[in-house]
């Protein structure tokens, strides 16, 4: 369908592509990856025509259309948010227009047998068709299904597009390109500004959507569900596979170490090649052999391997001081802006230890109960910090509050203390901060940049409560995972606002859902959150089905309901059970561990400190594995109740 022929990008004599050759077939589904930098905004750029390649070419088939949602948008105002969204459609209004002009000129005429009117009549059938196959008969319709799957409410409909935020204003652009229906989507971090509901609504979409995609994102499941194939840019050139993410992963793994070792085997025969050239240049003997290996190494394509840097895999929180055991807590909390309820009579308690996830969509309160707690914005009722508790914050502006006429490498320096000052290269490398970057100074730098240095700042001090508000956001996968095992590893209490699902999986273990000004509590990480979340939406469209049918489809709805409530309720109560029976083997087998010990120990054998160690780390290991036993049961007893 599309071809892209040798295309080669420079600046100077920097070449960010060279000689990038791929085809983009009907039905493709395309994740385009890369660092940071590699090249790949600036591909789909060209694929979009927005910019042009310094050599080779990029052919379009005529019919194909194609729809570009960049990172950065210019918006027009004056319009409502369907008025807008409806322009999608302006070639198939302009149709609708003809054909109301044609229908006018052959109602006013009687000459049924002239080739003008028989003309007349072809035009007409030929629009009718055309605006059938743009889908013109249900335009409000679908404009209303778009909206709404990307989160706006019937009630923003007719308000001002000036009225939203840039991150809304993005979705009704998103929208625009959607309901055009092009051959090829060439979409450009699409999930930055969505919710997670949105984001499950496109990835439905998109799967359904019957042309081709060019897709760049820093959303690991996103392009999993989506992709079905991913082109890595790397030095410059491009590697295809023809796998989704992750596979993609596994192969590059593979491929990287194959690469490595033929780099390295060259590299070896460059230094006994150049070795021996150089042992015998000067002796007329040997005079042939040295000018036939000085052409060879003038023939060899010398072989480039891209960095893979996993030094970041040691990187951690310092250690959490020791706080109260309740963290923070919240009574009959509300907070209004104006007459706009957002909060209403919320009780809350989180714990220290817990790691708890605040998921919702867009403007449900999640940021504002973020700020209750910071105590930076006013409300009513109860929010109290609990005792000792150090907090690191993280807020979506908190990376203006950097010194400006700091340096990177300074901004982390002047607060770390101890080991961790020898691995602050490694950390601001994590967080793609590299060679000269970390000379710069604060004030030059974007404003995600700014988010990196914050984020990475905060692991150098030690809290005992993180509060993260949309952490990801300007984060690549790697320094995603950078962050993630540093969370997974602090001994402290986190609470994270994030719509990033990979990112959530396995690492919260309480969900908090905010929706019509409340707090619903979920146990578990986003993955146990989301799979009730399909039960509970499986039980709404029951419940409106019922109410179109009789009392015996009513009957039917609901046995299936409790069919799928009851084997959710099924899987739990036997994954406990696996688990109580896994901690009832671990004791018993430390418990023989321990007695073993001490019958050592009462019959007087000499032992050495390793079997102190032992002794002492069986101990500690049946203490956590009987916390374990206890909350499994806990657990099963709620379930049972």
């Amino acid at each position: 369908m599309v071809s892209v022929d040798k295309v080669s990008v420079h600046f100077g004599s920097f070449e960010l592509l060279n000689e990038v050759s791929f085809l983009i077939n009907p039905r493709d589904r395309i994740g385009l990856v890369g660092k940071n930098g590699a090249g790949k905004s600036t591909l789909v750029k060209i694929l979009a025509g927005k910019e042009t390649a310094t050599l080779g070419r990029i052919s379009y088939p005529n019919h194909v259309t194609f729809g570009y949602l960049p990172q950065q948008m210019i918006f027009e105002n004056g319009k409502t948010v369907f008025d807008e969204a409806e322009r999608a459609f302006e070639s198939v209004l302009k149709m609708k227009e003809e054909v109301e002009n044609l229908t006018l000129q052959i109602s006013e005429r009687t000459d049924y047998e002239s080739i003008g009117y028989i003309k007349l009549i072809d035009k007409l059938t030929e629009l009718n068709h055309s605006i059938d196959i743009h889908g013109g008969a249900n335009i409000s319709a679908n404009i209303e299904k778009t909206l709404l799957g990307l989160g706006f409410e019937r009630s923003d409909f007719t308000r001002q597009t000036t009225e939203f935020s840039g991150g809304w204003r993005m979705r009704i652009e998103l929208a625009k390109i959607l309901l055009q229906s092009p051959d090829l989507l060439l979409l450009d971090e699409p999930t930055n500004h969505l919710d997670i509901e949105s984001i499950q609504w496109l990835e439905t979409f998109l799967s359904e959507y019957a042309g081709a995609l060019v897709l760049i994102s820093h959303d690991r499941q996103f392009l999993d569900t989506v992709t079905n194939r991913t082109i890595e840019i790397s030095l410059s050139r491009i590697n295809d596979y023809k796998v989704s993410y992750s596979k993609y992963v596994e192969l590059r793994k593979e491929r990287h170490e194959q690469q490595l070792a033929a780099y390295n085997n060259q590299q070896k025969m460059l230094a006994e090649t150049e070795e021996f050239i150089e042992r015998f240049r000067y002796k007329a003997t040997k005079a042939v052999q040295v000018q036939s290996r000085i052409k060879q190494l003038e023939k060899i394509d010398r072989l480039e391997v891209e960095e893979m840097d996993n030094s970041s895999l040691s990187i951690k929180f310092p250690p959490a001081p020791r706080s109260g055991d309740i963290v923070y807590e919240a009574k009959n909390l509300n907070k209004a802006y104006g007459e706009n309820l957002v909060l209403n009579d919320v009780d809350l308690v989180i714990e220290r230890g817990e790691k708890v996830a605040f998921v919702g969509k867009n403007g449900t309160g999640k940021s504002t109960l973020v700020k209750v707690i910071m105590n930076e914005t006013e409300y009513t009722g109860l929010s109290k910090i609990g005792y000792n508790v150090k907090i690191g914050y993280f807020a979506q502006n908190q990376a203006q509050m950097l010194d400006p006429n700091q340096t990177v490498f300074d901004t982390l320096d002047q607060v770390a203390v101890g080991e961790i000052r020898t691995k602050l290269r490694d950390i601001l490398g994590a967080f793609l901060f590299g060679g000269e970057d970390i000379d710069k100074k604060v004030s030059v730098l974007s404003g995600g940049e700014r988010a990196r240095l914050a984020l990475a700042k905060l692991l150098l001090e030690p809290y005992n409560l993180l509060v993260l508000d949309e952490p990801t956001n300007h984060l690549d996968m790697r320094s995603k995972e950078v962050l993630k095992n540093a969370l997974l590893k602090f001994d402290g209490t986190l609470i994270v606002v994030s719509h990033d699902r990979y990112f959530l999986n396995g690492l919260t273990v309480r969900t908090l859902e905010f929706k019509n000004k409340e707090l619903r509590e979920h146990l578990g990480d986003i993955h146990d959150f989301l799979r009730r979340k399909k039960l509970d939406n499986l039980r709404e469209i029951e419940r409106q089905e019922t109410d179109k049918n009789n009392s015996k489809s009513e009957k039917n709805s609901q046995s299936k309901l409790e069919y799928l409530d009851r084997k959710e309720w099924n899987k739990r109560i036997k994954r406990i059970e696996r688990q109580i029976a896994e901690s009832e083997e671990n004791i018993e087998r430390l418990e023989n561990l321990i007695a073993q010990c001490e019958k050592e120990l009462s019959q007087g054998k000499i032992v050495d400190n390793s079997f102190y160690e032992s002794y002492e780390k069986y101990k500690s290991d049946l203490n956590k594995e009987m916390e374990v036993w206890e909350k499994a049961h806990e657990e099963l007893e709620n379930l049972n109740e």
